[in-house]
């Protein structure tokens, strides 16, 4: 379930442009969710399932050794905003240069990153395949990795233009996706795959 807030308050006057919006954000005290800024609306999104976490990490683990220099890579939650757009997303895993994060806001530079990935859920999936695939790219994001958990495949995006992607990859779970510059390597998608659910007893 998503929650978009479409005209949120606060103090009882309505916000007045992006930076109202952010302002919002850093006052929203909503334990279990998410908040990101998506087409002008607050966007609250539930937190990821427990299986998500594996995958994360073994991206993480393939990708670190192949890092640009002086770059680190991380999991969330922290917040990247594009100003231009009027946008503000929270990825899951993402890459910068370390100076990004030597700062006191909560507002980071979202062009300076070098890689995004998102997990898809129910309620994020279509903004994770369209809008921020258009943003990523439109800031010169080098490459931009979407599992989608629901069918269980995966794609990465690279090329960015004003209009996204140029180019992109897609992989079912369980095989080797080709990741580009700055990257240069592959990533085993194997791992990815929701645990079996346990039936109960009769």
């Amino acid at each position: 379930m998503t929650l978009m807030t479409e005209r949120p308050t606060t103090s009882g006057t309505e916000p007045d442009g992006f930076e109202d919006l952010l302002d919002v954000l850093d006052e929203l005290d909503v334990p279990g969710f998410r908040a990101e800024i998506i087409r002008g609306s607050i966007v609250l999104s539930p937190w990821s399932k427990g299986y998500y976490h594996i995958a994360m990490d073994l991206i993480c683990d393939q990708l670190r050794p192949h890092l640009p220099e002086g770059h680190r890579i991380s999991i969330g939650p922290f917040l990247y905003v594009f100003p231009g757009d009027e946008r503000a997303y929270g990825p899951d895993i993402h890459v910068a240069p370390r100076e990004v994060f030597q700062t006191v806001s909560n507002r980071l530079d979202g062009e300076a990153l070098a890689f995004v990935a998102e997990l898809t859920s129910t309620s994020t999936r279509d903004d994770d395949l369209t809008d921020k695939v258009r943003v990523h790219g439109g800031a010169g994001i080098p490459v931009y990795l979407v599992l989608d958990m629901q069918e269980e495949q995966a794609t990465v995006y690279w090329t960015p233009s004003a209009k996204g992607y140029e180019s992109h990859c897609t992989m079912p779970f369980g095989e080797k996706l080709p990741m580009p510059a700055p990257f240069d390597c592959t990533l085993d998608t194997s791992g990815f795959h929701a645990p079996a659910t346990k039936k109960s007893a009769p």
